[in-house]
């Protein structure tokens, strides 16, 4: 059997070689991948970027708002504080006022109606500063004057006028106190 060649089935291979031909071109050359995966890179680190910073404001505002809640209950009391605190006052004089005249049951009903009253105030972590012999402290202390002492050490409370208080450790008002001061000589 000799070999012949039929036309048909030369077009057909040349038709299969033009149409690969035709494909190859059809078909574009693949991205670039360092161009376009670049880009893609950056914006997919960006976004996490903005993730992540924007998880980390809501906590930071998740726990401002917490903190600021805690700081509303813990001294919603200050402003009402403040204004016991003169009634307070008026009972100690009382008290004093009370003990060098004669009239003891008087005395002795307000020294338990200021007793009573300092212990409620003490069940809602208000505390009664008398630094009586303490050392001065500007932060808690207002000095209204100094008066040289020499039974005194320097610098420390040796007469309260009026006493502070604080709410939950915060001062609501310093306690007015007079300081010793060192003799003249010394």
């Amino acid at each position: 059997m000799s070999e012949e060649k039929h036309p048909e089935a030369e077009d057909g291979a040349e038709a299969s070689e033009q149409v690969a031909a035709d494909a190859c071109e059809q078909v574009e050359a693949p991205p670039e991948p360092d161009g376009e995966l670049a880009e893609a890179t950056e914006q997919i680190e960006a976004l996490q970027d903005q993730l992540l910073r924007a998880q980390a404001e809501m906590e930071n505002v998740r726990r401002r708002s917490a903190r600021d809640v805690e700081n509303a209950h813990k001294f919603a009391l200050e402003r009402f504080t403040g204004d016991l605190l003169p009634v307070i006052d008026s009972l100690e004089k009382a008290v004093e006022a009370g003990a060098e005249s004669e009239a003891e049951a008087h005395t002795e009903g307000v020294e338990l109606s200021l007793k009573l009253f300092l212990t409620t105030l003490e069940k809602f972590a208000i505390a009664q500063l008398d630094p009586l012999g303490e050392p001065f402290d500007p932060q808690v202390h207002e000095a209204m004057a100094m008066v040289p002492n020499p039974d005194a050490e320097p610098n420390s409370v040796m007469e309260v006028m009026q006493k502070g208080y604080t709410l939950n450790g915060r001062l609501v008002r310093a306690a007015m106190v007079i300081v010793s001061a060192a003799p003249e000589g010394q």
